[in-house]
């Protein structure tokens, strides 16, 4: 045998975890702490496929093994020089084929302990899927509730400076989840690198101890949360945070503090809720933001629409909210939720 294979179960038992796909595939989602060493570019696989479709599969493998052979060996040469004859790789491309196999032979001949990852990510993501269809039962939740500026997200960074298990789906997710949750200059993660690093979330909490997590819809932004994690929410206990409204005002001001200096992005990010408020009421926000009345505009999404809008969806996501636990936050300071935080 030219070199050895592993199961996904030995991802461990390795020095490093070498992914050879490309780099847009390797962006999309990844083995965890796999590093990126493609034996082909981007622009490389597509030359390679056009090849293999419009002329032949054999025109196809000569052109790909002379281009897999040189970035092999710019790898050797930059990446690879330095590493003991004991370092042991774990090799893996998109199914386990012709791209994982052919760095495996070649480092397997300098003398390394090369492994090819059996099935290669395709049994990754498999195992991913599988793994968050289970592990959330696992778990005892409580979720955060509260209308849209209540301080949810603070009291969760308050929760885990003092040690409690907290989930941030909307850290993970890179988004708030609003029609204004977009963070400025951010784009959220792909799906499937969504699901790798929610799953290595939960693989670190303590089934014996509570998971506090925000209230959320089965969808933050463009993610989907897995269902059984929506369900197990869904059946967890609830907090429910009861703060004034002339402070959540004040706060998302200050979180969104990127609308209020451009202006022309607050009025765009609007305009998907003409269909809920029509013309007039839209064209009232515009012109209170171009006048610098940003905070009029944040109190009117409130009790207009986020508000309405939260009432409905939370009591139909969490069945156990009529029966939360209230946590009164007169503010939201950091002392203030550090003291509430305590209380939970």
């Amino acid at each position: 045998m030219l070199f050895r294979t592993a199961k996904l179960a030995q991802m461990d038992e390795f020095d490093d975890i070498i992914d050879v796909r490309t780099p847009a595939e390797f962006a999309e989602d990844h083995l965890p702490g796999a590093i990126n060493c493609p034996v082909l570019t981007d622009e490389e696989r597509i030359i390679v496929g056009t090849l293999y479709k419009q002329e032949s599969p054999f025109a196809a493998r000569k052109v790909g093994a002379a281009l897999v052979a040189k970035n092999i060996a710019h790898h050797l040469e930059n990446v690879f020089h330095d590493h003991p004859k004991s370092w042991r790789p774990l090799i893996y491309c998109w199914r386990g084929g012709q791209r994982s196999g052919a760095m495996c032979i070649i480092l397997a001949q300098v003398g390394w302990a090369a492994h090819k990852l059996e099935g290669g990510y395709k049994t990754y993501r498999r195992d991913v899927l599988d793994q968050l269809e289970t592990r959330p039962s696992q778990f005892s939740f409580r979720v955060i509730c509260g209308p849209t500026g209540s301080g949810k997200t603070r009291l969760l960074v308050a929760l885990a400076a003092q040690g409690r298990q907290i989930l941030d789906l909307e850290g993970l997710a890179q988004h708030r989840g609003s029609v204004l949750g977009r963070l400025p200059e951010q784009q959220q993660p792909s799906q499937k690198s969504f699901d790798s690093q929610l799953l290595l979330a939960l693989q670190a909490f303590d089934p014996a101890l509570p998971v506090y997590v925000e209230a959320e819809s089965n969808k933050i932004g463009l993610i989907s949360l897995p269902p059984a994690l929506f369900a197990a929410m869904h059946e967890s206990e609830c907090l429910l945070m009861e703060t004034p409204l002339s402070v959540r005002v004040a706060g998302l001001l200050e979180d969104y503090r990127h609308y209020v200096e451009a202006p022309p992005l607050f009025i765009e990010h609007l305009q998907p809720l003409l269909r809920f408020h029509g013309a007039k009421c839209l064209q009232h926000w515009t012109d209170a933001i171009l006048l610098g009345d940003c905070a009029s505009v944040v109190g009117e999404l409130l009790t207009l629409h986020y508000d309405p809008s939260y009432q409905r969806a939370a009591l139909r996501n969490y069945p156990k909210l009529p029966f939360a636990q209230r946590v009164p936050a007169p503010d939201i300071s950091q002392n203030t939720l550090e003291e509430l935080a305590a209380t939970l």
